[in-house]
């Protein structure tokens, strides 16, 4: 990645947060605070600072004012820009991860699968809850055999929590998320969302109801949301995978690997 793209990937992901969030300075981190939706956030290395001193030190702050706020202790950072995090949290007892970095590089042509329409859906749309019960599903089974399909949607959806529905409702309204689904008949069985901030924007939780996965729902999904990002004019679109293999799905509908993205967390 040059270093130009590097810094718009991470000014985006130091940005993205604030509008659903607060904000606190501790030492060379900034810690976001969720505080909307239930929607649960962590802390970064401070946009444009030198983060090669970090030390365990400075780590073990921010996971202390973590604690007093209920807050997970958790970091994300790309390794390219802050490349001595990754050994500071380790030496702070965090267990750390790396995920592929992706942006989006080249157009390519995504069949949808038959009998299934892939649409993008308006603040007010009643697929909405369906569609954060799909993800729901989807990520309580990654690293798991893949069962669950729309009977266990239905039964998250029966549950759901209507601040966080809400919330997202009010994202879409606001223009500040993009949400886009795959289904058939029997309703939602993929999603999707990006998140505009400026010129640059995240594509977030694509997930496929596990007894739905290899039919390319994810793909189409993904595909749809980078074609809404270009018509919107954004120039950086940017993802990170799961692993090596969920990148190479990525690749396949016009993104490229360009940086590590970074997260720790307690054990």
């Amino acid at each position: 990645m040059t270093r130009p793209l590097l810094d718009q990937v991470d000014a985006y992901l130091d940005a993205a947060p604030r509008a659903s969030c607060t904000v606190e300075e501790i030492g060379p981190f900034t810690l976001f605070i969720g505080n909307q939706g239930g929607w649960r956030y962590y802390a970064r290395p401070r946009h444009g600072a030198d983060a090669s001193g970090v030390t365990a030190a400075d780590i073990t702050a921010v996971r202390q004012r973590q604690r007093e706020l209920g807050q997970p202790e958790a970091f994300e950072w790309v390794d390219e820009v802050a490349a001595g995090v990754a050994t500071a949290c380790r030496d702070a007892g965090l267990a750390v991860r790396e995920h592929p970095l992706l942006v989006h590089h080249d157009p390519l042509a995504v069949p949808v699968p038959n009998g299934v329409r892939i649409r993008r859906l308006g603040a007010d749309d009643p697929a909405v809850p369906a569609s954060m019960a799909v993800a729901q599903v989807a990520f309580s089974a990654m690293g798991q055999p893949a069962t669950g399909g729309v009977t266990a949607r239905d039964e998250v959806l029966a549950k759901n929590d209507p601040e966080a529905v809400d919330f997202v409702r009010r994202r879409i309204a606001d223009a500040r998320t993009v949400v886009v689904v795959a289904e058939d008949e029997r309703g939602v069985l993929a999603c999707g969302s990006h998140n505009p901030v400026g010129d640059a924007t995240e594509v977030v939780g694509v997930a496929t109801l596990p007894d739905e996965r290899r039919r390319g729902l994810g793909a189409a999904v993904t595909d749809t949301l980078v074609a809404d990002a270009v018509r919107r004019g954004l120039q950086v679109i940017l993802l990170s995978a799961q692993d090596d293999e969920v990148a190479r799905v990525y690749e396949r509908t016009g993104f490229r690997r360009v940086a590590t993205a970074m997260a720790a967390e307690s054990n």
